[in-house]
């Protein structure tokens, strides 16, 4: 996701649910992974997300983490796996064979897909008006950014423009249902089309590396260390990967004198 560099401003967000037990979770699983360093203080809830996902941030000496509200009950093994994969991530180490399987044993069960679809329809995805804009089309967009960058290997995925304008982010791509959303304040004919594409490619770089256990995190300010699970957002490599589109520099800077950015 990009988002503007302005100052935060409050939004209305769903509820979190406090998970009393799962700050200790963490920390056996901190001790058992062999992370570096002291243990941060872990701020664990349960957050009503549409499918079954989860994301950690580190912030100073805290680490907030949220599983998706679909976990409660779940057994013990399976909150220790999702904790696992979630700091294997956040300190870039291996994830142990067990674990991996652990949680695709819980996520894959046909009692938790039921629970997530049911989640989906209830929860409802990111509303948008299609791929055709007043100036710009998001499909040919995607369809020509595919064949460039990423050798047309990149799925089919739900394009559309917000609803309305947004005033922080410029694009989103979401993990768990799989769409691109693009800020319709980009839908402009004074902005050149290597500006959408340069939006576009920054989320089907989210895309590429969507995760296999459904696990993602919404991004959030570039100031504190932020991981996502297998998506590994705005890392060192994501970065590098993103400066190979070839008008970079020039989508951002026209992105910066109009305000946008």
């Amino acid at each position: 996701m990009i988002r503007r560099s302005a100052a935060r401003r409050p939004r209305i967000t769903p509820r979190a649910i406090p998970f009393p037990g799962g700050a200790a979770i963490f920390r056996r699983m901190f001790v058992r992974l062999g992370c570096r360093g002291r243990a941060p203080h872990f701020d664990v809830v349960f957050y009503p997300y549409a499918g079954l996902s989860h994301t950690i941030r580190l912030r100073e000496e805290t680490a907030e983490a949220r599983l998706s509200d679909l976990m409660r009950g779940a057994p013990l093994d399976a909150l220790e796996a999702a904790a696992a994969v979630l700091l294997s991530k956040l300190y870039r180490l291996r994830l142990p064979a067990d674990l991996a399987r652990r949680y695709r044993s819980f996520a894959d069960s046909a009692r938790i897909s039921r629970r997530v679809e049911r989640a989906r329809r209830r929860r409802g995805r990111r509303r948008h008006s299609g791929p055709q804009g007043v100036a710009h089309n998001l499909e040919n967009i995607f369809r020509w950014l595919n064949a460039e960058y990423f050798i047309g290997r990149l799925p089919a995925t739900d394009l559309g423009w917000s609803v309305a304008p947004w005033r922080r982010q410029l694009g989103v791509f979401d993990p768990g249902m799989r769409h691109i959303v693009i800020n319709r304040r980009l839908d402009r004919p004074r902005v050149p089309e290597h500006v959408v594409a340069y939006v576009v490619y920054h989320e089907m770089l989210h895309l590429e590396r969507a995760a296999p256990l459904h696990l993602r995190t919404p991004a959030g300010a570039l100031a504190h260390r932020d991981y996502r699970c297998r998506l590994g957002l705005h890392t060192p490599e994501f970065r590098r990967a993103e400066r190979q589109f070839r008008q970079f520099h020039l989508a951002r800077r026209f992105l910066l004198r109009a305000g946008l950015w």
